[in-house]
């Protein structure tokens, strides 16, 4: 094989971060269920890469990495080329948040979702984009949330840093079409997950309705992906509620400053990243 416009009877490479667990995992087992469908599974967490790859049914390699590192990107790049001529599709999904009003969080808790949220997401993009282009048709599909078209208390940090990915993935899209590289995003509202496990909204049948799975998420990347779309909404009327910010800002602030709307404050589940690592 060799980079270029793919020829149908070769592999479809798809590289997918944040893939040992949650929307990474179901995304995996999506594109493997394709024909013809070869992937790269990017996390931190090698033993449940391994047992992921060991479970897929098409050919898989993997890469236990922090993206935060500095070197990160580089080790990414490097076992593309050991192991792939070209890349399809860039999956750009590992991400955490780490709860707390500004008074409590400060700078630092802003900072500590930036660097993972979107600062690594940039890092390794410009490390993967010139393959991406000798790969021209493909696409990056970056998971957003859809926290970064509205914000809540208590998480702004974690929405600032989805904010952030928004408006850079709009522009690159505008950048890269003519070298053939769509950009595309998905924007998931509640979503029940290793690190988002919305125990406060499962409580409650009137809120239980609104937490969608990580299946259906998969199933919007894969649409973003394949038929070149802008973006998705997972579940699709959230659209409404980014509808409504620029429509009624001061409806939202409203709704959210009252007490009921404290009950979408999710706290973050336990995983082996924490704060400040």
């Amino acid at each position: 094989m060799s980079a270029g416009p793919r020829d149908p009877m070769d592999p479809y490479i798809a590289l997918v971060t944040g893939a040992s667990s949650g929307i990474g995992e179901a995304t995996a087992r999506r594109l493997a269920a394709e024909p013809a469908t070869e992937l790269v599974l990017v996390a931190r967490r090698g033993e449940l890469l391994e047992k992921l790859a060991a479970e897929l049914s098409c050919p898989v390699s993997f890469l236990a990495v922090d993206l935060t590192e500095d070197d990160a990107p580089a080790r990414v790049r490097a076992h593309m080329a050991e192991h792939h001529d070209r890349l399809d599709l860039l999956v750009n999904n590992a991400g955490a948040a780490w709860r707390g009003t500004f008074a409590e969080g400060g700078y630092e808790n802003v900072r500590q979702n930036m660097e993972l949220n979107f600062d690594s997401v940039v890092r390794l993009t410009e490390e993967l984009l010139p393959l991406l282009r000798e790969s021209a048709p493909s696409a990056i599909v970056n998971v957003a949330s859809t926290a970064g078209r509205v914000a809540r208390a208590g998480s702004g940090a974690y929405s600032a840093s989805k904010f952030a990915l928004i408006g850079w993935s709009d522009a690159l899209h505008q950048e890269e079409a003519a070298s053939g590289v769509h950009v595309g995003m998905v924007l998931p509202g509640f979503i029940k997950t290793e690190g988002f496990p919305a125990e406060e909204l499962h409580a409650k049948a009137s809120t239980r309705w609104i937490v969608s799975d990580v299946g259906k998420v998969a199933d919007a990347i894969y649409d973003v992906a394949i038929n070149r779309k802008a973006e998705r909404y997972v579940p699709r009327p959230y659209g409404l509620a980014a509808g409504a910010r620029l429509l009624a800002p001061w409806l939202l602030r409203r709704a959210g400053s009252s007490e009921q709307a404290q009950v979408f404050t999710t706290k973050t589940g336990e995983t082996d990243r924490k704060p400040g690592t």
